[in-house]
């Protein structure tokens, strides 16, 4: 057993609540750069077995309910497939992404463009930041990762842009470059249930641990091991948590917890350190 989360938790009548996501299709997606550690370009993506990954999570997300939006891809951004980095939306307010490495700056314009087109206000950035990559939105708060790829003044400029207080975490491990790698948001307190969150304490600064254990002391303790396979790299809908097939022992501790984990095979975009969560971004109401 490698959850290390032993402690008794309040089990939830767990209820879903349907969603508006926004995707991009896998057309260009490949590895020709290196900016992250899981990134190797020597390693080729199946783009067949990418596309069809990519159509199993899109259409799981419409047979539970969901909106599910398409931005058009743009030739030249492999990348654009992760469209969770593409912004952060809430209440019908848009932050716009600013992206740390040029390889992935167009894909800024391509997002705000979409979102500006759905009669959303978008915000420009100032501040390097990407998206919900590094922007957890729960219902009374947003979760904010820094230290890798979105700068701390981002989190200041993005609760100005959303109108919600923003809780900064420190991200330590490369390998976790993201705050949706190393966390995922399973009840984001907006229904009966309150805000649960499951995190891989090794990814944050020992401060930024202590404020998580405040703030979420029955969250579920991820391992090591399924963090390695980016199972924190999931969508929930409330009850339904997508999540990568290989995070098993996740898989188990949600189960204990009244949810229902739908494991979904996207191991083409682990080989650019993507999963569930980085291929969706959501539309919070």
């Amino acid at each position: 057993m490698t959850v290390l989360d032993t402690r008794p938790a309040p089990v939830h009548a767990r209820e879903s609540r349907p969603r508006h996501y926004l995707m991009c299709a896998p057309t260009h997606f490949a590895v020709t750069y290196a900016i992250n550690p899981w990134m190797d370009i020597s390693t080729p993506v199946d783009a067949e077995r990418a596309r069809l990954q990519w159509e199993v999570l899109r259409n799981t997300y419409l047979s539970l309910g969901h909106r599910v939006d398409v931005v058009e891809p743009m030739s030249g951004q492999p990348d654009m497939v992760f469209a969770a980095n593409g912004g952060l939306t809430v209440g019908g307010r848009s932050y716009g992404a600013k992206f740390r490495f040029a390889e992935r700056a167009a894909e800024a314009a391509a997002f705000a463009t979409w979102l500006r087109g759905s009669g959303l206000t978008v915000v420009e950035p100032e501040h390097i930041n990407e998206g919900e990559g590094d922007f957890l939105a729960l219902g009374s708060m947003i979760l904010a990762g820094a230290g890798f790829r979105t700068d701390l003044a981002a989190h200041i400029e993005a609760a100005n842009a959303v109108d919600r207080p923003v809780v900064s975490l420190e991200l330590v491990d490369p390998r976790f470059y993201h705050l949706d790698v190393a966390l995922a948001v399973l009840d984001d307190g907006n229904g009966s249930a309150p805000a649960e969150i499951a995190y891989y304490p090794g990814a944050f600064s020992p401060h930024s641990q202590r404020t998580l254990r405040d703030l979420f002391p029955d969250a579920i303790i991820c391992s090591e091991a399924d963090a390695l396979v980016l199972g924190l790299n999931a969508v929930s809908d409330g009850h339904h948590v997508a999540l990568p097939t290989e995070a098993r022992d996740l898989a188990d501790a949600l189960r204990s917890r009244g949810y229902l984990p739908i494991p979904i095979e996207l191991d083409e975009y682990m080989k650019s350190g993507g999963s569930v969560k980085c291929c969706t971004m959501e539309l919070h109401s």
